[in-house]
């Protein structure tokens, strides 16, 4: 299982601020995101490039959010983190398939596409389908909001069953829930992140530690929900492919011996990939924002 398949919390951090990435690196987050787009200014984006670059083999955690297509910084950021150990690129403001599928023929890295257009989301499904390499593709609500003009952010709800229908019906994990800005409010986030993963979503970008507790609480099966789900799969094997009534009294078809799977395939994935998923996140990225 990939990283979006499993990966509950994605931390931005600017990758010129190098004692902000040694600190998120040393943290609890699931994925750290080196951000060479909307938090570097242009004067630093040599530097952040450079900077990536260099952290690139020293953790499987690391991907890097490169700039868009259109800026006069993408062909470099391309060419500085081909071949590199990076865990793959998120790649901003997403519309062109036939430019989406050459950065992976040029990277060979795994691509996290962001949706922040109208455009990006009409060809959702065409984006998804690319390549071989796309992991997934996920919205930048606060452009997509602002190309839609959307005043209420709680009214994308129709644009974000499509891209997680997009990834489905691609075969790819579900996507990765955008960035809740007010740092103040996490209660607001727990609440949120738990409504967006009832509607498909597994994972949230964060923009500070903080933010990291209420994410990870949301996307973390609880132990009993992980013990059904290992009971009803054991029951299985008795039963065939046909439907029947466990002990319990549900009623339990394929479909729900596949949620079941789900939730036994993702505490597994946490319990190698993230130990702390037993206990709260401990925010030892620093009290900086990234």
């Amino acid at each position: 299982m990939s990283a979006l398949g499993w990966a509950r919390s994605w931390l931005y951090v600017p990758a010129h601020r190098e004692d902000l990435v040694a600190k998120a690196l040393g943290g609890v987050a699931d994925a750290v995101v080196l951000d060479l787009e909307d938090a570097v200014p242009p004067a630093e984006k040599e530097r952040a490039r450079e900077a990536a670059a260099a952290w690139a083999a020293r953790s499987g955690r690391i991907w890097v959010r490169i700039n868009g297509a259109r800026t006069p910084w993408a062909d470099d950021d391309a060419a500085a983190l081909a071949g590199t150990g990076i865990a793959g690129l998120r790649v901003p403001k997403a519309e062109d398939p036939a430019a989406v599928a050459g950065l992976a023929e040029r990277t060979g890295l795994p691509l996290h596409l962001l949706v922040e257009s109208a455009l990006g989301l009409r060809r959702a499904f065409d984006l998804a389908e690319s390549h071989p390499l796309v992991a997934g593709i996920s919205p930048g609500e606060t452009d997509l909001a602002a190309d839609l003009r959307v005043r209420d952010r709680t009214e994308l709800g129709w644009a974000r069953a499509r891209i997680v229908t997009a990834n489905r019906a691609a075969g790819l994990p579900s996507p990765v829930a955008s960035v809740w800005t007010d740092l103040s409010d996490t209660a607001g986030l727990a609440a949120d992140s738990a409504a967006l993963r009832d509607a498909g979503f597994f994972g949230r970008s964060v923009i500070h530690p903080r933010q990291l507790d209420p994410v990870h609480e949301a996307f973390t099966p609880d132990p009993g929900e992980v013990e059904r789900a290992r009971t009803l799969l054991a029951s299985v094997d008795t039963a065939g492919d046909a439907a029947w009534v466990d002990a319990a009294g549900r009623f339990v078809d394929p479909a729900v011996v596949a949620g079941a799977r789900w939730i036994v395939e993702l505490a597994d994935a946490l319990d190698r990939h993230a130990p702390d998923h037993h206990e709260p996140a401990r925010a030892t990225a620093g009290k900086e924002n990234p």
